[in-house]
């Protein structure tokens, strides 16, 4: 049973914890830890990331979460004399617990949030089977007490907890880093576990990885909080103790209490959660008429390829065997209610008065979309395989992304939420990052290296797509002479370095859209976005692998334009014009895009596919 650390900040504790998922399992492996846990600041961002790299290095992961419990209840949002939260360590036993911790973990955005994700005693004791509790740094309910000379209060809290969560679930958290605070606290607290039979549990607050990052850190707090390295006022974790530090280094630290030690692979050993992936929850389509969702996609792609290949059409058999074939493929990959789902809110959008875009991706490859209207492309007339969408070899979740007017996109979303039910339907979460040039000038700002300098510096680095402050180095031979030769751009570069690539804030993804079979909450935690809009606390990528279907409502400008012209025709020449059915081998159009005057043409409009039309003089669509 090798020591284990249980209370670890990544990266997802935005701007406040400095460990990137990856190097952070790496260097647990390399002290010959075998286990490892997350338990970042109110949120489970990146637990999925965490526990697919600690499975890819062979550690075992340990799920969890430092929640903020109100001392009062999460629905009291008035600032009261007192404290906001108290801190309190959740780590998932099994999947009931994880489960749970997720409930938790979303009830504390979405309905207790007021500074922070706030949870209650009321939550824990409707959630709290499969959860193992740690009572938490000097910021939890019980150090607190302790520090404030209420140590009978303190007691009874513990007992509380010790109550709730039941025997050998609850421990009492010891940490030192250093601080004269925190002695006092253990001493009472290996003092109060003898007298209630409460075990101990050592942690180390770990908020970078090594005792060297903390300068960085604390450049990483200073972007959080506006502030400069020199402000003695700035929020900021002394002593340069908050590491992943060695079995041996926390061994020292508490020679009174060997067992809080060992109780830390205990606890590892107590941890078993296994999250499956690639698993489809997809909603179900309410079907009309006692009809299967097999027999109405059917009679729908039937209606429309009567609509689409009259009986004259060349090959006319050989298609509707192709349209029966890709129905089979999706019926066999279990996609008949997706393809029901967009059928139905495009349909929506059209009868509506929205424009729809006539389609985009592989998605134009498939008969099936063709006859339903999900697309405008005949993809027999242009050689469209619907292999590139659909493939049983490649199990992979169908995309088809769908552009609406952008004016009236949210319209779209609205019915679609109306439909499933809202606790259904969820937009997705997205991280913006600490990227190259970003990162030189948020540093350059906390090390109050004049704005001029930083802007020159971040200048340097190559405008190229995933270029990292390393490739910069090496492409750009006067940035490299700058880091070699100047202290101070080196530091820069630096400290830049430890950074860069760490989530610095979390906002809402333009188009994504989730629709589950239950709540959403039943399977990934959910957060507060802007304006307060629910969110998935797991990106697009992640959502995906487990199995969740995520639609692509985009919002196109170009759609407005069209339909704002069609309006224009109308009322100036009475003229209808149906866009599906325009003529595209109309010469005039080809020789005015071989001209290369293609502003906002949509696709054509960059300066590259400009001067590119002049060059290809394009005579037809192919």
């Amino acid at each position: 049973m090798s020591f284990t650390h249980l209370h670890v900040h990544t990266g997802y504790s935005l701007l406040d914890g400095s460990c990137k998922i990856k190097e952070i399992i790496s260097r647990a492996k390399k002290l010959n830890m075998t286990s490892l846990a997350i338990t970042d600041h109110g949120v489970m961002y990146g637990v999925i990331d965490f526990y697919k790299e600690a499975k890819a290095q062979g550690i075992k992961p340990i799920l969890g979460c430092e929640v903020y419990v109100s001392p009062s209840s999460r629905f009291e949002k008035q600032a009261k004399q007192g404290d906001r939260y108290y801190h309190l360590i959740l780590l998932a036993k099994n999947n009931k617990g994880y489960e749970n911790l997720t409930k938790i973990v979303s009830k504390g955005f979405t309905e207790g949030f007021y500074y922070k994700p706030r949870i209650d005693f009321e939550l824990l004791q409707e959630y709290h089977e499969g959860i193992i509790a740690l009572s938490a740094c000097l910021a939890g309910e019980i150090p607190k007490l302790i520090s404030r000379g209420r140590e009978d209060d303190a007691r009874k809290a513990a007992q509380k907890y010790k109550e709730l969560f039941g025997e050998d679930s609850f421990y009492l958290e010891l940490q030192n880093h250093g601080i004269p605070e925190q002695k006092y606290v253990n001493q009472v607290l290996v003092k109060i576990g003898k007298e209630l039979d409460i075990p101990l549990v050592a942690t180390n607050d770990i908020h970078y990885i090594n005792a060297e990052d903390a300068k960085a850190h604390d450049i990483l707090l200073c972007i959080q909080t506006g502030k400069t390295i020199s402000d003695p006022d700035r929020m900021r974790y002394e002593g340069g103790q908050f590491f992943l530090k060695s079995e041996d280094e926390m061994r020292a630290l508490f020679p009174y209490a060997p067992e809080a030690v060992e109780n830390t692979g205990k606890i590892a050993d107590m941890c078993d959660v296994e999250i499956k992936f690639g698993e489809t929850k997809l909603p179900e389509y309410p079907v009309p008429n006692q009809m299967s969702a097999k027999e109405y996609l059917e009679s729908l792609c039937q209606s429309g390829f009567e609509r689409n290949y009259p009986d004259d059409y060349p090959n006319r058999e050989e298609i509707k065997s192709r349209m029966y074939y890709e129905l089979g493929v999706i019926e066999k990959m279990g996609y008949i209610d997706y393809f029901l789902i967009v059928w139905d809110y495009i349909n929506y959008a059209r009868s509506k008065g929205i424009s729809v875009g006539p389609g985009r991706g592989s998605a134009a490859g498939s008969v099936v979309s063709y006859c339903l209207g999900i697309t405008d492309i005949d993809p027999i007339k242009y050689n469209l395989i619907f292999e590139r969408f659909l493939n049983p070899e490649r199990v992979s979740m169908p995309d088809i992304d769908v552009d609406f007017a952008d004016e009236r996109r949210g319209e779209v979303i609205e019915y679609v939420v109306n439909k499933y039910g809202s606790e259904r339907v969820c937009q997705i979460i997205t991280f913006g990052t600490l990227q190259a040039r970003g990162v030189i000038r948020d540093v350059g700002r906390a090390m109050e290296i004049p704005y001029a300098r930083c802007d020159s510096i971040a200048k340097m680095i190559p405008m190229d797509k995933d270029i990292t402050l390393g490739l910069a180095l090496e492409r750009n031979k006067e940035l490299k002479e700058l880091y070699d030769s100047d202290e101070v751009v080196h530091e820069l570069i630096n400290y830049s370095l430890k950074l860069e690539g760490l989530p610095r804030h979390a906002s809402i993804h333009a188009a994504g859209v989730v629709i589950s079979k239950k709540a959403v909450e039943e399977y990934v935690p959910l957060a507060l976005g802007v304006d307060n809009a629910v969110t998935t606390q797991f990106t697009m990528t992640t959502l995906e692998e487990l199995g969740l279907l995520k639609m692509d409502f985009l919002g196109l400008r170009t759609l407005t334009v069209l339909q704002n012209a069609l309006a224009m025709i109308r009322k100036n020449y009475d003229v209808d014009i149906d866009l599906k059915n325009i003529d595209y081998d109309d010469k005039k159009v080809y020789d005015f895009i071989s001209t290369g005057r293609t502003d906002a043409v949509f696709q054509l409009e960059s300066g590259g596919m400009q001067s590119f039309m002049k060059r290809l003089k394009p005579e037809n669509l192919e």
